[in-house]
């Protein structure tokens, strides 16, 4: 089913990216999920001259907030409209960061049930002193089978219900982690719309990694000095530096007993920061050699590496990335590494049929509706005031300002120290109207509970808990109620969407 779709606008256009002169490494095809379709688009990406777009998002529950599927789409786009004006094959390449930690930011999910409620789930929770296991080695558990049941019940039985259930749980398992059941769940869905999804943390990857996360442990001190410049040069231009630099902390983190940990920089050593373990160079290069799937970069490396071991012509990122981004330019400098050309991704969100029918019922708009405050509430209830209540309101209150100017103006004559009690007066039967005026309103919209029900279903398809829709709630909900060939449109119409936005083509690097 096709659903209305509101896009986000773009301040600028996209800029066409610079093609790159390195090509495929056959090398990480091992680190690719397996899923039906692939062989065709590693046929492409063999060719001789063929460029990668790329994106990704950390490991989510029944995949995460809807923007981590539409950036996947982002780059499909991106690729498409690449490949139309070059003339040679660009394949969009996901890449799945399952060394990421942080268990508690992936372990919930929330979707829109069947009825228009916002309804969530999650597993149980880490406990403390657990290892902060990276998100590869994190398995799901048996907190999974309540997470499925909890989504399928929210749904009628039959497709496409079922059929959305049925592909989150042939990889939502408890024996799978979290960052495999993730990436082979988007491999099956993305791989028929021609985008591949790379392990981030195989071995195979992290071989071809280990290089560049060695030379950014060599030059540690000097990066973390250009990182501070860079950082300072941002904030004075007005701009965030996105992460904190300057507290010793290198790139790079190393997974041991107590799990993913970040190495700090002690003179010519480096210890980890939570489990204070030395560690010197040449040990740690022996772990790249040995052991290369327990280096990791952090967010700030992991571009450089993405970009040194794939021909990547761009990278699609949401507002957040782009700052990362721009915060790690000297880190390419310094490594010697091409820079992949950020691009920012689609963003928008799908209008539901309900959600139509509201905003024609209450002739509003979805950027209305999606607005902070309560204007359209406000607007209801007072439509919902008597006709004449309006203008007896605005008349009362231009009333008071006319009728108590000569009254100040007197008190004033009389004594000047009046003219402020005089004038607080004013301001005290002024504040009186108001104050009836938002009573009134109140009791309008109790009158109203109906509507407000509808606008509040409404807004929590568009702007769940207050925030956007692509990042409160996961794409998975709107598939198992409009079916999943709903991720196709949505692909079609990103497609035209970065096709529209394309500038024109520069030279090569």
């Amino acid at each position: 089913m096709t659903l209305p779709i509101h896009d986000t606008p773009l301040a600028t256009t996209l800029t066409l990216p610079a093609r790159r002169s390195s090509g495929w490494n056959s090398s990480l095809e091992a680190a690719l999920y397996p899923a039906a379709g692939q062989e065709r688009l590693l046929a492409r990406l063999r060719t001789a001259g063929a460029q990668v777009v790329t994106t990704g998002q950390q490991p989510g529950l029944l995949t995460g907030p809807g923007y981590a599927l539409t950036k996947a789409l982002s780059a499909r786009g991106m690729a498409a409209a690449l490949e139309r004006r070059w003339g040679t094959p660009v394949v969009p390449v996901y890449w799945v960061p399952g060394d990421d930690h942080d268990f508690d930011e992936v372990a919930g999910v929330r979707w829109i049930g069947w009825d228009g409620s916002l309804l969530a789930a999650s597993l149980p929770r880490r406990p403390a002193d657990a290892p902060q296991a990276p998100m590869h080695r994190q398995p799901l558990g048996p907190g999974i089978a309540a997470v499925l049941d909890a989504f399928r019940s929210s749904f009628p039985d039959g497709p496409p219900a079922s059929d959305t259930v049925d592909w989150l749980a042939r990889h939502y398992r408890a024996e799978a982690t979290v960052a495999g059941a993730y990436g082979s769940a988007m491999a099956e869905l993305l791989a028929p719309l021609g985008v591949l999804c790379i392990d981030g943390a195989h071995p195979a990857l992290k071989a071809a990694a280990a290089p560049v996360v060695l030379a950014a442990l060599s030059g540690a001190a000097d990066l973390e000095a250009a990182l501070v410049d860079r950082a300072q040069a941002l904030r004075a231009a007005g701009r965030e530096a996105p992460v904190p630099v300057g507290d010793g902390a290198s790139l790079v983190f190393l997974d041991g007993p107590g799990g993913r940990d970040r190495l700090v920089i002690e003179g010519s050593t480096f210890r980890t920061r939570r489990g204070r373990v030395a560690h010197s160079l040449d040990e740690l290069c022996g772990i790249a050699e040995r052991e290369p799937d327990r280096l990791s970069a952090n967010v700030l490396l992991r571009p450089v590496v993405e970009s040194t071991i794939l021909p990547t012509v761009a990278y699609c990122a949401g507002p957040g990335e782009l700052r990362y981004l721009a915060l790690a330019e000297p880190v390419y400098d310094i490594l010697g590494v091409v820079r992949q050309l950020p691009s920012p991704r689609w963003s928008g969100c799908l209008v539901e049929p309900r959600v139509s029918r509201i905003l024609d019922k209450f002739q509003t708009t979805v950027d209305e509706l999606r607005a902070p405050g309560n204007a359209l509430e406000q607007r209801l209830a007072r439509s919902a005031l008597p006709p004449e209540t309006e203008a007896s309101l605005t008349s009362l209150r231009q009333a008071i300002e006319a009728s108590y100017q000569p009254v100040v103006k007197a008190a004033t004559a009389v004594d000047p120290n009046l003219e402020r009690p005089a004038a607080a007066a004013k301001g005290q039967a002024l504040f009186a109207l108001t104050k009836l005026e938002k009573k009134l309103l109140r009791h309008a919209l109790k009158r109203e509970s109906t509507e407000l029900e509808q606008l509040t279903r409404a807004r929590n398809s568009l702007r769940p808990l207050g925030i956007a829709q692509e990042r409160a709630i996961s794409m998975a909900g709107f598939m198992a109620r409009y079916g999943l060939e709903l991720i196709e449109s949505m692909a079609g119409h990103i497609e035209r969407w970065h096709e529209a936005a394309l500038e024109a083509t520069p030279g090569t690097v």
